[in-house]
């Protein structure tokens, strides 16, 4: 069907203005949102046909004939009032047709407005030797028109000014990418130049250095596993985003959890740069999905941090059971937790007294330890219940 219009549309204005047939002035013009226009077609003498007895359309509607003046006996007009933005960026077409709706000439209108300072000019680097750029249009956005993109950048103090060359396509088009030959250790000015036939704006100028706006892609291999039988706890683990293995810098990581059944995340924020952690105070026997992000601060010794990455692809693990849900008992009373948390406690440091010496053997691990030994038993005394209930 396009193919059909490209045909009867652009086809004939090219063939039949050759041979003189009829002709649409002005041809393509630019208008801004809102102007009037005043169309003619003009018959050619041999073609002998009346221009009373023409019509108009606009992209295939029919345009009232109320707004038509016959100029001669071989030229028709047509006025169009406060004109809204193109439906699309390759123009409204405007036809003149014959009684019989022969197709005798055609004109396309690219109706819009023109640019305003692009905005929300934001960069990041991966390596330390590229630089991506995006922004959005200014003001009301689309221009309805086409309208050309420019990145340029140059170095703060010295240095001549480059565009760059590598911009997106579709959903991306507001971006680009410079892949090499960046400096270090010396800020770059950047900035956008929007232009049409209608005008041109320039963006403000971001002034970066690339050591501060890199970022990663999220961490690689994010695993999470039990921790024993321990029925509260996962440990998370996850490698090291493989961009920057050959850039000396340090990475802070973030973790988010949720349950399975739940939108809502938690954030542990205090997981410095090591690639591991253990979630604690989780519900007994649940499914968790936990996700991961990196920050590379102290590039090549830059005090500020960089980009967060986006976050990892979940990673889900169940908490063990507790033996007080595989036994079917309801929830203790406040009163009961509190007096079950003063006998835990009683039986934990009374445990220490006996495995630690001093405070060097208060310990994560030496906690653990307790936990199986609790939950141990708790399993025997469950046991020994069951056996004398039966």
């Amino acid at each position: 069907m396009l193919s059909l219009m490209f045909l009867l549309l652009i086809v004939p204005r090219v063939l039949l203005s050759s041979t003189h047939v009829a002709v649409i002035s002005p041809q393509d013009p630019v208008l801004r949102i809102g102007s009037s226009l005043t169309a003619t077609c003009t018959l050619s003498p041999e073609l002998g046909l009346q221009a009373s007895s023409l019509y108009w359309t606009l992209n295939g509607m029919s345009v009232c004939s109320s707004s038509y003046s016959l100029l001669s006996p071989d030229t028709l007009s047509v006025t169009l009032h406060n004109l809204n933005g193109s439906q699309q960026q390759s123009g409204d077409n405007l036809v003149c047709h014959r009684a019989d709706g022969h197709v005798l000439a055609g004109s396309c209108l690219y109706v819009g407005r023109p640019p305003e300072k692009p905005v929300n000019l934001t960069c990041w680097s991966r390596n330390t030797k590229d630089l991506s750029c995006r922004w959005s249009p200014g003001g009301q956005g689309e221009t309805h028109v086409r309208t050309k993109y420019t990145l340029k950048y140059k170095l703060r103090w010295y240095g001549r000014e480059k565009e760059c060359e590598m911009y997106g396509t579709g959903k991306q088009r507001y971006s680009c990418y410079i892949p090499r030959n960046l400096a270090l250790f010396t800020p770059y000015e950047i900035w956008v130049e929007a232009a049409n036939q209608l005008g041109s704006a320039t963006s403000d100028i971001t002034t970066l250095d690339i050591l501060d706006v890199v970022t990663t892609d999220p961490p690689a291999n994010v695993q999470v596993s039990r921790v024993g039988v321990l029925e509260d706890q996962l440990t998370v683990r996850w490698a090291s985003p493989p961009e920057l293995k050959d850039v000396l810098f340090q990475a802070k990581y973030q973790i988010r959890y949720r349950l399975e059944d739940s939108s809502e995340w938690k954030v542990v924020d205090d997981v410095g740069n090591q690639t591991s952690c253990r979630l604690a105070g989780l519900r007994p026997g649940t499914v968790y999905f936990v996700q991961v992000r990196c920050n590379p601060v102290g590039i090549y010794g830059s005090r500020k941090p960089g980009i967060w990455s986006d976050w990892s692809h979940p990673a889900a693990a169940s908490t063990p059971i507790s033996e007080r849900l595989q036994s079917g008992s309801c929830d203790p009373k406040p009163g009961e937790q509190n007096s079950t948390l003063r006998r835990e406690l009683k039986q934990f440091f009374g445990w220490v007294r006996k495995h630690a010496s001093g405070c060097s053997g208060m310990s994560i691990k030496l906690y653990d330890q307790w936990r199986v030994w609790l939950q141990k038993t708790q399993k025997t005394r469950n046991q020994i219940l069951q056996d004398d209930n039966s």
